[in-house]
């Protein structure tokens, strides 16, 4: 996976997914098919580094590890929208995992367009989800506990441990990653009417 840059250093979303091509899963989170293509770093740079950073429309880069796709937003949050998280994960699994400067890691697991377990560390940890204990056996060792405040690294090791998910810096800069521009989320639906 890419080494964040100095400006996203604090600033990330890492979307994974079992077993689905690069390019599918690129779609399904709605990258501009006129910007999807396969690029080396010289190339990203020179093609959309002007909107590396764009937290709208951010640039994605996507890759294989083991029976792991992942897609990197560069400045985005994309792959938290739980509509992004459905798609993502329609006939298989995915895991999203974002960290911000606050600092704050979101950890979000879904199976087959659901989500089984949500939750972040800005507070202390309050899992949701259709199964929000359904980690609890993986979570506990690591001192994610409903209630408690997250210790540092904890989820990262979660991501480790509970998926085998490697998370390490990319090989060669001159590996060619598929890669795009994220069409902007359109808004939430309207809530119903309440009479």
């Amino acid at each position: 996976m890419p080494r964040p840059a100095a400006r996203e250093a604090c600033f990330y979303t890492v979307t994974f997914v079992r077993n689905l091509a690069p390019v599918e899963l690129l779609t399904r989170m709605g990258v501009d098919p006129e910007t999807l293509a396969l690029r080396d770093v010289t190339d990203l740079s020179d093609d959309l580094g002007e909107d590396l950073f764009d937290d709208e429309e951010p640039v994605v880069i996507s890759g294989i590890d083991g029976s792991w796709t992942w897609a990197w937003e560069q400045g985005g949050v994309h792959g938290l929208d739980e509509r992004i998280v459905s798609r993502v994960s329609a006939g298989t699994e995915a895991v999203v995992l974002h960290h911000n400067e606050k600092p704050m890691h979101w950890f979000t697991y879904a199976v087959d367009g659901e989500v089984i377990v949500d939750f972040h560390t800005l507070q202390a940890i309050e899992p949701t989800g259709q199964d929000p204990a359904g980690l609890a056996g993986a979570m506990r060792p690591l001192g994610l506990v409903p209630g408690q405040v997250a210790p540092l690294h904890s989820v990262l090791a979660l991501v480790e441990n509970a998926f085998g998910i490697r998370l390490r810096p990319p090989g060669d800069a001159d590996d060619e990653r598929w890669s795009g521009r994220l069409l902007p989320l359109p808004p939430p639906p309207p809530l119903p009417d309440t009479p």
